[in-house]
């Protein structure tokens, strides 16, 4: 702080100009931003304003030229989607503390052009869960034991329901409805759905009792020690269930300790659940419409880049000319 015998240097006003302007855009963004996204937009601003401060120059606002020479130093060694990301960022703070965008200049667009054209954007995402991958993982699972027990209901309904790691956790008890055909589960918010308006998720009997979602979440909630509160839950090494939500991260790690122990060759993660049932869909020749109203997907782009995978031997041209 400083007192009434204290005159501020110029420099020292604009310091205390952008603090306000950078605490103005870190509320913005916490109120317009899903938490995941909010979480690695802070990452990609720390990342680039440090190096501004070690390039002495100003973060906030930034010039195209900060923009581009950062840009350029990037490309030697992170991702075209890594760099899309902070471009993004970087714009979203810029817009929050109610500055024009410098990622929208001609030199940043050019640039980022540039690199898309050396570097390529192709995408190696995570492989898709397999229904023989459940079957197989499911088999090996103790139906006596209740890290087990919450292990296939995490599975084959995140898998049934194409759920995404934060939807999955953010469950609760409350939020399930048990019917004749299956299970309704009621999701209050997700990522395409910022203001909570939410959305039902049907989930049908399986054919097969051992990998039926339906009967792998009734069994969960009956080991449960409560009626209500959250449906997925820690359980400790004694079998002792814990109050709390699960963590988004916890998702990733039970995918990827199962398929580990299932012996399964591939790189998976939480959102392999996701991408195994919209994969699986596609193959099986279901509608895009029909897996976009289970997936939640917003953009039929996205969702497209299952399909493609899916529908490689289906209607294959290839296969058709007698070969």
């Amino acid at each position: 702080m400083f007192d009434d015998s204290q005159q501020l240097t110029p420099a020292q006003v604009r310091e205390l100009a952008l603090d306000d302007a950078v605490s103005r855009a870190q509320e913005l963004l916490r109120h317009s931003l899903a938490s995941n996204t909010r979480r690695a937009y802070a990452a990609d601003w720390r990342h680039f304003s440090s190096w501004c401060q070690a390039k002495h120059r100003i973060p906030l606002p930034a010039l195209p030229e900060t923009v581009a020479l950062y840009l350029t130093t990037l490309a030697e060694e992170a991702k075209v989607s890594t760099l899309t990301r902070r471009i993004s960022a970087i714009s979203q703070a810029h817009q929050a503390a109610g500055f024009d965008s410098p990622t929208q200049a001609p030199v940043v667009r050019q640039l980022m052009k540039g690199i898309r054209r050396t570097l390529g954007t192709a995408q190696i995402g995570k492989s898709p869960v397999k229904v023989e991958h459940l079957r197989t993982i499911i088999a090996g699972l103790d139906p006596g034991r209740a890290l087990d027990v919450r292990d296939r209901a995490l599975l084959l309904i995140g898998f049934a329901g194409a759920f995404r790691r934060s939807e999955l956790v953010g469950l609760n008890i409350e939020d399930l409805e048990f019917n004749d055909n299956g299970l309704v589960v009621h999701l209050r918010r997700s990522k395409t759905d910022p203001e909570g308006q939410g959305r039902k998720v049907g989930i049908p009997y399986g054919e097969a009792p051992a990998t039926c979602p339906v009967r792998a979440v009734e069994a969960w909630v009956k080991v449960l020690p409560t009626a209500e509160g959250p449906l997925f839950r820690a359980v400790d090494r004694h079998g002792c269930i814990q109050p709390t939500h699960l963590s988004p991260q916890s998702v990733a790690l039970v995918v990827k300790k199962l398929i580990a122990k299932a012996g399964i060759p591939g790189d998976y993660a939480g959102h392999s659940l996701r991408a195994g049932l919209a994969t699986a869909a596609a193959a099986a020749g279901v509608p895009e419409r029909a897996i976009m109203a289970q997936t939640g997907h917003r953009s039929l782009a996205t969702l497209r880049k299952y399909i493609r995978e899916g529908s490689l031997f289906l209607e294959n041209a290839a296969a058709k000319v007698g070969l």
